[in-house]
């Protein structure tokens, strides 16, 4: 992550709007909650607020993360979704640039993950002391020196997806804490968070939001 914090002025892209929930495709280079000091405290939690003042938070992406994000309308509804990404009930699917060709094309990252205390915000394996951390990967096709992949997380613990390919010796492109040489050098973190399927808190129908992937 650079030091210098300089967020895209891009409108609001809804995907969805109803009396319980609000779903938003975020850009990437934009925190999704403010930062300690003045200078980042713009994010998306603010933006969003200023059409919705209502808005709470449900859960993040990473800054450099760009895709689907859902804030709740209502108390009601913030704990009601918030419950359903406490007990994994909902399902995200990524689409991640990875570095080299991943193979085999259908696989399961188990490994458990720690904060890196020292150089956090960075995460690390850790058998002994981790939590549970869990990715399928589906490779959806190998281009020159890299793989798009799908990833599916089953766990949400900060950072899983980019420490995960990274510890298969595949870190995703452009990131600024796990990719080194020629795998860092891409504009933007190749992570999007493609589609959020969950159950509306009202009445709990199925729901499914996609943002199409920018890379």
């Amino acid at each position: 992550m650079t030091d210098a914090y300089c967020p895209p002025d891009t409108p609001l892209d809804v995907l969805h709007e109803d009396h319980e929930l609000l779903v938003v495709n975020k850009p990437s280079g934009l925190l999704s909650v403010p930062g300690r000091g003045a200078h980042l405290a713009d994010c998306l939690l603010s933006r969003v607020q200023l059409a919705f003042p209502q808005a709470l938070l449900v859960h993040r992406l990473d800054r450099d993360t760009s895709g689907v994000i859902v804030f709740a309308l209502t108390p009601p509804a913030q704990r009601h979704l918030g419950l359903q990404f406490e007990k994994r009930q909902t399902k995200k699917t990524y689409v991640a640039r990875v570095w080299g060709w991943l193979e085999p094309k259908i696989g399961t990252v188990d490994l458990p993950l720690i904060v890196d205390w020292p150089n956090r915000p960075k995460q690390m394996v850790d058998h002994e002391n981790g939590k549970p951390a869990i990715t399928d990967w589906r490779v959806q096709r190998y281009e020159q020196d890299t793989t798009r992949v799908r990833l599916m997380p089953k766990t949400g613990r900060s950072h899983q997806l980019r420490v995960h390919m990274q510890v298969l010796g595949h870190p995703i492109l452009g990131d600024p804490f796990y990719a080194e040489g020629p795998a860092r050098d891409a504009p933007r973190l190749m992570l999007h968070a493609e589609e959020l399927r969950l159950r509306h808190p009202d009445g709990g129908r199925g729901m499914s939001f996609r943002a199409p992937c920018p890379f």
